[in-house]
């Protein structure tokens, strides 16, 4: 069912759009409402240019396979150097991705954002338990 204004537009698109084509107008109203509010669009968004670098994405999913995990761990796990760790990391802490914990001399990290955590789930499921482990 076609739901319109006053003036016959559609119900979700937005006055500075109403004069554009318009195929299929059910379509077009769900995809607004799929997008929703812009600024959780636009947090994704900021999410996703993090996990773009294959660096930073490793450490998260080491960090969401092994947390709390110190730099040095994260270092040998992902191949990188350990200042190189650090520096991502200072970018995923102030992004709220990760939290860290000091344990004595040693920091040790943990996945903060459980909706990244949760992406990184399906995309990279749990390994088999490693000996010695927890």
């Amino acid at each position: 069912m076609r739901e319109h204004d006053r003036l016959g537009r559609m119900h979700l698109v937005p006055a500075d759009r109403a004069d554009h084509r318009i195929i299929d107008d059910h379509r077009a109203c769900e995809a607004i409402a799929a997008l929703g509010d812009p600024a959780v669009v636009a947090a994704w968004a900021q999410r996703f240019s993090l996990l773009a670098d294959p660096g930073r994405l490793s450490l998260l999913v080491c960090i969401r396979a092994a947390g709390p995990i110190s730099v040095t761990d994260l270092a040998v796990a992902a191949g990188m150097h350990d200042t190189t760790v650090s520096q991502a990391l200072r970018l995923l802490r102030a992004a709220g991705l990760v939290a860290a914990q000091r344990d004595g001399r040693i920091i040790r990290y943990s996945l903060a954002d459980q909706e990244v955590g949760s992406l990184l789930a399906g995309l990279f499921p749990a390994p088999a338990a490693v000996a010695g482990g927890r």
